[in-house]
């Protein structure tokens, strides 16, 4: 099992890259959301890995964070969806606009990506709705969004709503509701102020 590679960027396209480590090339095949976050060719790179292995070939599958590699073995799990299509998912939604898209049963969300069916996004809502934390997937999509802190806040006050009772997809609706309401809550406190003055 191939864990990372940490080496030299040989080469890249938005598809394939090639990491040279110790005098060998390795051929990684990429989602986008890692393409975006490499560095020049030449540079030094690291990409965590995930090694599938078939009756008849050996492929490596590279991502630039932990994140993206725990959502493609997810993917995975799934019946009917093997590697290239898990990738192909990861290409059209970040980590955390998938996750936040399961744990919203979005299914026409994930249909919006080439090769994805009604079916198959079905099929990947269902089966994977328990597997997604609904807390941690608005937080991670805020986040994916180019939002980090505000990602952090939602979390904080989803975590303190569910503390409180609340169940964490009515904490969930809760926020989401305040900030569809007011975008510009930039702070926990007032997040849960107004999430349970509107209960």
């Amino acid at each position: 099992m191939i864990a990372y590679l940490k080496g030299t960027l040989d080469s890249k396209t938005p598809a394939l890259v090639v990491v040279e480590c110790g005098g060998v090339g390795y051929e990684c095949l990429i989602p986008l959301s890692t393409y975006d976050r490499l560095p020049a060719t030449g540079r030094d790179v690291k990409l965590l890995t995930c090694h599938v292995v078939r009756e008849d070939a050996q492929t490596l599958y590279g991502f630039a964070s932990e994140d993206e590699r725990k959502t493609f073995e997810l993917m995975m799990s799934v019946s009917g969806v093997g590697p290239k299509l898990a990738l192909a998912v990861l290409s059209g939604l970040t980590a955390g606009e998938l996750q936040l898209a399961i744990a919203e049963g979005n299914a026409k969300r994930l249909a919006m990506v080439k090769g994805i069916g009604r079916k198959t996004a079905e099929r990947i809502v269902v089966e994977l709705k328990d597997k997604v934390n609904p807390i941690e997937a608005l937080a991670g999509g805020k986040a994916a969004a180019g939002d980090a802190a505000r990602g952090a806040v939602l979390r904080d006050a989803m975590l303190a709503l569910t503390a409180l009772g609340f169940s964490e997809d009515t904490a969930r609706q809760q926020v989401q509701r305040v900030l569809e309401a007011d975008p510009s809550i930039a702070d926990t406190e007032t997040l849960i102020r107004r999430a349970l003055a509107g209960k």
